[in-house]
């Protein structure tokens, strides 16, 4: 039996790979929705989600400490703001993914963090699809 807080090397990059791929559904999905948002091609879609990603890591953390106040003082509503500016600073950077307006940015960040939660609900720590159980009641009337 593998320890459950012991991922190997491929599982970590597995799972990378796989939320990046969720990611970039869900960014597809925010381009598809809003018209402020164009992708001309996938391999901009998955630049993007790659560059988002990283933004995400490295500039928000400092981002949300320096606004935390402000954070704070709007109960937390503030960070889908700081999540739309990191959104249209992944427009600013590549090429062939366009982000029209501060509104379309905000937009497509409440719009990737509903559908990057619904699709991580079925993927698992080290990457792999989890299996759901549907229970019903078989009674009939």
């Amino acid at each position: 039996m593998t320890d459950p807080l012991h991922v190997h090397e491929g599982g970590r990059v597995r799972g990378f790979v796989i939320r990046w791929v969720v990611n970039a559904l869900a960014l597809l999905v925010a381009a598809w929705i809003l018209k402020g948002i164009v992708v001309n091609s996938y391999l901009s879609l998955f630049v993007a989600a790659f560059v988002i990603g990283l933004l995400n890591a490295f500039l928000r953390p400092v981002v949300l400490l320096l606004t935390l106040p402000l954070n704070i003082l709007t109960l937390g509503l503030f960070t889908l703001v700081v999540n739309g500016i990191m959104i249209l600073l992944a427009g600013d950077v590549v090429r062939g993914f366009e982000v029209h307006g501060f509104f379309s940015a905000v937009f497509a960040a409440l719009i990737m963090g509903l559908v990057s939660f619904i699709l991580n609900l079925f993927i698992s720590d080290s990457g792999q699809i989890e299996n759901v159980m549907i229970i019903t009641d078989e009674r009939r009337f």
